[in-house]
């Protein structure tokens, strides 16, 4: 199987790309190291250097490729307060782009890395997939708006995109 990660130098995708390499998946790594580390990168994977906003540049590395794992994405909380527009452009229009590269390739699914933060402050604990989302900041927005256009996606496109809500992560390479 060929596998393309985005955000594949980051702290969740150097770990999954280390996995699928284990279990024998062909690996594309997509990431401008923005955020990722080029330490974390296994040198198995095909790495590219450079940013999910530029379709023309990405979308001919989705040939052939069989399942997409979009984790790229701009992190912080207080930086998207800081620069809602700076964070949304990779965030959501990085988002649509990498959905857009796998709906012209053809894969058979993509997973969406999304957050927790979506569902800001709740009166109730613990948290249910069920539950409104109440977003309290831009990151969380912006998460929240790749789902819809994960949903959307799916349903205009029938390709399957899955969206994980993380909630705290911690390990190695943090």
């Amino acid at each position: 199987m060929k596998t393309l990660v985005t955000g594949g130098a980051g702290f969740i995708g150097s770990h999954l790309v280390d996995k699928l390499i284990k279990e024998g998946h062909r690996v594309v790594v997509i990431d401008n190291l923005s955020t990722g580390k080029k330490e974390n990168l296994n040198p198995e994977a095909d790495f590219y250097d450079l940013d999910i906003c530029d379709f023309d540049k990405i979308n001919p590395l989705f040939k052939d490729i069989d399942f997409v794992f979009h984790l790229a994405a701009v992190p912080r909380v207080p930086m998207s307060v800081e620069d809602p527009v700076g964070t949304s452009k990779s965030n959501i229009l990085g988002t649509v782009n990498v959905f857009k590269a796998a709906i012209d390739a053809r894969v058979k699914r993509v997973i969406f890395a999304s957050s927790s933060a979506i569902y800001g402050e709740q009166k109730i604990l613990p948290f249910k997939e069920n539950m409104e989302p109440n977003p309290v900041s831009p990151y969380a927005l912006q998460k929240l708006t790749g789902e819809q256009f994960a949903v959307l996606f799916t349903k205009l496109y029938k390709i399957p995109i899955i969206s994980l809500r993380y909630f705290n992560v911690y390990g190695p390479r943090i």
